[in-house]
């Protein structure tokens, strides 16, 4: 009969031998090869490629099929305002008595910039509220019972909303709708909208003018 001590040793030999055998399947390799993600650094550098050069007679064609139909010529002829106050450069779309899309150039040269802020330059929403009223004013002079170079006032604006920053350098390209002229008391009501980059800039629900008499 085999002492105690030496079933100990048989016993603690086994339970080691078992344990070698459980952990050396760890490292076995599985009858499904394990699917690994290649990977993405060569695709993403590709991607993060810079953009193909277009040059400045390429992104000039951009806008070539888009025409003047007021200058700031002609603009001069029809509303009353002058530097530093006349805020809109040109006239690109234009139905008579309805509406129309008008561009205003954003320049760091202007004198509220100095103040506005002086270290992060932005447009005022007041001036692009007056912007749009300008180009409001561009359709309703040139309606029966006004008369080009006549002084109209603003009487109200109601739902505006200022969705980005317009700042030096942008284009803000407005679009202005007359909703209503009154042309015994010379009163106009208008909606309009500007953009930047195809962004909207500014949203004006209602604004109401009226000629001075």
């Amino acid at each position: 009969k085999p002492p105690k001590k030496l079933k100990k040793m048989v016993k603690l030999s086994l339970l080691i031998a078992a344990s070698v055998c459980a952990a050396s399947t760890a490292f076995t390799v599985p009858s499904t090869p394990v699917v690994r993600s290649t990977t993405r650094l060569f695709e993403s550098e590709e991607a993060e490629d810079v953009a193909e050069y277009v040059g400045a007679a390429g992104i000039s064609g951009l806008t070539s099929e888009v025409k003047t139909v007021f200058s700031s010529e002609d603009i001069a002829k029809i509303l009353p305002h002058r530097y530093p106050f006349l805020l809109v450069d040109k006239v690109v779309e234009y139905e008579a008595g309805k509406r129309a899309v008008g561009i205003k150039s954003v320049t760091l040269n202007e004198p509220h910039f100095t103040g506005h802020f002086p270290d992060r330059p932005i447009m005022p929403g007041v001036l692009q509220v007056e912007a749009l009223a300008q180009l409001a004013g561009i359709v309703c002079l040139q309606m029966e019972g006004a008369e080009p170079g006549a002084v109209f006032f603003f009487a109200g604006a109601d739902g505006v909303k200022w969705k980005k920053p317009v700042i030096p350098g942008d284009t803000l390209v407005m679009e202005v709708e007359i909703n209503k002229w009154n042309k015994k008391f010379g009163i106009a009501k208008a909606t309009g909208r500007a953009y930047v980059d195809g962004q909207m800039a500014v949203e004006l629900k209602e604004m109401t003018f009226a000629l001075a008499r």
